[in-house]
C-alpha cells in the first residue's frame, strides 16, 4: 500500500519537475503530504528568482508551514524527484519532517544516503526515514533529457558561431 501511495505522490512531484523544465529550470519537483493529502507543491525556481535557495524542497516546505500554521511538519512526508542536497536536508531536519521519499539519487550532492546521509545522522536531534528510488527512472530521465538538451543547444550555438566566424574570415 505504501509503495503505491509513494508512486502516486511522486507522480505529482514529477508534474512539478516538468513545470520547472518548461520554464528553463532544472527539473526538480517536491510535494509535501500531510495525513494523506497534498498540502504543498513546488518546483525549482533558482534561475527565475535568481536565488540560491529557491530549491523545490525549500519552497514546498515553506508553503506547507504556512498551510499548517507551524514550522513543525511532524506528520508530513516530503516527496522530491531528486535526492535532497545539504541545504534542503538541513531544512527537512529543522522542520521535523519524519519521512522523505525521493526518486533519482544524486551522487555529486545527495545528502540522503548517496554522497552522505544527513537525514539519518544520529548526531542531530531529529532524523528522517528515507525511501529512495521511487520512480527513479522517470525522475532521472527528466534530468538527463534536460541537461542533454542544454548540451545540444550549446554545441549548436558554438557551431553557428564558428560558421559565422568562418564567413567573416574568408
Amino acid at each position: 500500500m505504501e509503495e503505491k501511495q509513494d508512486q502516486l505522490f511522486m507522480k505529482i512531484a514529477i508534474e512539478e519537475a516538468q513545470k520547472a523544465a518548461e520554464i528553463g529550470e532544472v527539473p526538480i519537483g517536491a510535494v509535501v503530504v500531510y495525513r494523506g493529502e497534498v498540502i504543498a507543491r513546488a518546483h525549482n525556481l533558482r534561475e527565475t528568482d535568481q536565488s540560491a535557495v529557491a530549491h523545490a524542497e525549500l519552497l514546498a516546505i515553506e508553503k506547507a508551514c504556512k498551510v499548517l500554521g507551524t514550522w513543525r511538519l511532524e506528520e508530513a512526508t516530503l516527496y522530491v524527484t531528486l535526492e535532497p542536497c545539504a541545504m534542503c536536508s538541513g531544512a527537512i531536519l529543522l522542520s521535523r519532517i519524519p519521512r522523505v521519499v525521493y526518486g533519482a539519487a544524486d551522487p555529486k550532492g545527495g545528502c540522503a544516503g548517496t554522497f552522505m546521509n544527513l537525514l539519518q545522522d544520529s548526531r542531530f536531534n531529529h532524523q528522517s526515514e528515507v525511501a529512495s528510488g521511487i520512480l527513479d527512472q522517470e525522475c532521472g530521465q527528466l534530468l538527463t533529457s534536460f541537461f542533454q538538451e542544454i548540451r545540444n543547444r550549446r554545441k549548436e550555438e558554438k557551431r553557428q558561431k564558428t560558421s559565422k566566424n568562418d564567413l567573416y574570415n574568408n
